[in-house]
């Protein structure tokens, strides 16, 4: 098979969704330690249960880590003997870099470091991922691109800014969450029914990102766009400056970029 998956839960589940419609069903296989989740994602999917983690080690190409880290090197050596000799191990935990992941599964083995977020659930997710610095055939490399961009898009990086990713598309989804709550809670205090707040305001950031990928300017030229001269956005954008949002994003990605940066040592 072409890809199988260790773990099957929040971004493991739609990493498997997004490769059945890359390389078709038969070509995907998955372990998962429940019964009742492995019954669920054969179903949903028709990918294949198999019957532990050594077992689909020994009979894909890439291997997928889906798991919580902190499960990590329980699975790396119970898998590490399995893999086959030109098996790639994907690796998706923001706290596990490619030398950690060399020293517990052989310093032969290759590797993609990978950090996808949670949007690939709507095939809209953002994966950055870095290879090992050893020897991939171009067409490893096209199945690896195929995969990740079934669910989003994907963008390479050195290994060194993996820590930067995970703040800018691993760990980000949550405060745009908090600022779609935010934005609609504020108008809610003026009227308008919940339900339909949380339509405005979501499809207005989905539009807003649209247009940023699409038209290629500048966030900082499209906001000025939007600002009417003496008019009502400038007067939510001086209340922003005012009151720190440009600041207290930078506060939250130094400490998602510290905390990330603090795993490697655990």
């Amino acid at each position: 098979m072409i890809i199988g998956f260790i773990g099957t839960g929040n971004m493991g589940y739609p990493m498997l969704k997004g490769a059945v419609s890359a390389f078709g069903a038969e070509e995907v296989c998955f372990y998962d330690a429940s019964p009742e989740r492995r019954a669920f994602v054969k179903e949903e999917t028709g990918a294949s249960p198999m019957e532990d983690n050594k077992t689909l080690a020994a009979s894909c190409r890439f291997v997928v880590l889906a798991v919580k880290p902190y499960v990590y090197p329980a699975v790396m050596e119970e898998i590490k003997e399995a893999l086959g000799a030109d098996t790639i191990v994907i690796t998706i935990a923001a706290g596990v870099a490619i030398q950690q992941s060399k020293e517990a599964l052989g310093a032969q083995r290759r590797i993609i470091r990978a950090m996808p977020n949670t949007p690939a659930m709507v095939k809209e997710g953002m994966t950055g991922i870095c290879y090992s610095k050893d020897e991939f055939a171009e067409e490893e490399k096209q199945l690896a691109n195929a995969f990740f961009s079934a669910f989003g898009k994907v963008e390479v990086f050195e290994e060194k800014l993996m820590d930067a990713v995970v703040c800018a598309n691993g760990s980000s989804p949550a405060y745009v969450y908090m600022f779609i709550e935010a934005l609609a809670d504020s108008v809610v205090k003026y009227g308008i029914p919940r339900d339909k707040a949380y339509v405005l305001t979501a499809q207005t950031v989905l539009g807003a990102a649209k247009m940023v990928l699409e038209t290629g300017e500048h966030p900082g030229a499209l906001k000025d766009k939007v600002c009417t001269p003496g008019g009502t956005t400038i007067a939510g954008v001086a209340a922003l400056e005012e009151y720190g949002m440009r600041n207290a994003v930078i506060k939250a990605t130094d400490a998602c970029y510290e905390k990330a940066a603090s795993m490697h040592k655990k």
